[in-house]
């Protein structure tokens, strides 16, 4: 099974600065308290603040009005994953923990393996044996120690986090004690789409796995609207593999909970891995995002996703991982079913390609 949950044109560059710094937060011979200032300076320096430009094309061709694509390519291994990945990693230098162990089926690995590589810290991840991620050279040369156990990605999050409790590691998996810090850093996505629109857009279109991403710009947008600084709460779409995904499962089918997928029904696709699973590591959260915001979720084919790369890279110059178009093709979806009034839309494009 060769499965890419990846990002070909990545190459982790930082800048000098980050070099500089890093170079400060590895000698602990430097106060913690100075050492995670510096730490912070990096993540200023590198994670966040990605680009969100109009997209005119789709708006001609589609017949929208204003709509906005976010692209977290950006950021340095060219994934919103690098966002919790150094969150991670500053949490475990600021608590004392030397090592960090996680599960992952390429992005979120690479992600951490930098992190912890510009930190000082060892890195242990877990792939499941039968996954073949090309992110694998950038986490060995990154440092990372590899491990290959479980048949699925859910199994190898469980060894990971058992192994973390064993050997007292900083767990550095999704769900759990972590969903906070996660949906935390998510959030900035929010406050950078208001900083930009200075008002919520009416609907924010996202890709689903785990759902801590949808979650988190929800979390944001809530936080923003309370605070006063926004008209409104944005309604939120969710896209994911066609019936491979818990999220948009349990809400079309209108469920309290998020439940659970039959494991021998999710097949794994060069296309389609970065969003499948049968369980939803903070599902809960993200369920809770579009019951609260009156949001729809869609079930997205392979071919549409490939297909909506390609167009991105025609009429945008965006390179993309075509999973990251899950949410810019509910958005179409939802265009088609019923034309939406003019307005302000976003869509969050997760990866490069």
């Amino acid at each position: 099974m060769n499965i890419r949950d990846s990002v070909l044109s990545s190459e982790n560059k930082v800048s000098k600065d980050t070099l500089k710094l890093s170079a400060y937060v590895k000698d602990s011979s430097h106060p913690l308290i100075d050492r995670l200032e510096s730490f912070e300076d990096i993540m200023s320096l590198e994670i966040g603040d990605t680009s969100m430009s109009r997209s005119r094309s789709l708006e001609r061709d589609y017949d929208l009005r204003q709509v906005y694509l976010k692209f977290e390519g950006d950021n340095p291994t060219g994934t919103q994953k690098d966002r919790i990945g150094f969150a991670q990693v500053y949490d475990a230098l600021r608590r004392g923990y030397d090592t960090l162990s996680l599960a992952t089926c390429g992005n979120y690995g690479a992600s951490v393996a930098l992190a912890t590589n510009l930190a000082g810290l060892k890195c242990n991840i877990y792939i499941p044996k039968n996954y073949h991620t090309e992110r694998l050279g950038e986490m060995e040369k990154l440092g990372a120690n590899i491990f290959r156990l479980g048949d699925s990605y859910e199994e190898a999050v469980m060894k990971s986090s058992e192994a973390a409790v064993e050997n007292e590691w900083y767990d550095a998996n999704p769900g759990g004690e972590n969903t906070s810090l996660q949906i935390t850093s998510y959030s900035q996505i929010a406050y950078e789409i208001y900083d930009q629109l200075r008002d919520a857009p009416k609907f924010c279109a996202v890709p689903v796995s785990n759902g801590t991403l949808l979650a988190g710009i929800y979390r944001g947008f809530v936080s923003l609207h309370k605070r006063g600084k926004t008209s409104r709460i944005p309604r939120f779409i969710a896209g994911s593999s066609v019936f491979k995904n818990p999220i948009v499962y349990s809400y079309n089918k209108k469920l309290e909970k998020c439940v659970d997928l039959n494991p021998a029904m999710i097949k794994e696709t060069k296309i389609n891995e970065p969003l499948i699973n049968w369980h939803s590591f903070d599902g809960e959260e993200a369920l809770y995002a579009l019951q609260q915001s009156n949001g729809l979720a869609y079930n997205i084919s392979d071919q549409k996703m490939k297909k909506m790369a390609a167009y991105l890279a025609k009429r945008e110059s965006m390179k993309v991982l075509p999973a990251s178009t899950a949410g810019l093709l509910g958005l179409l979806a939802c265009h088609e079913a019923e034309p939406l009034e003019p307005d302000r839309f976003v869509v969050i494009l997760t990866s490069k390609n």
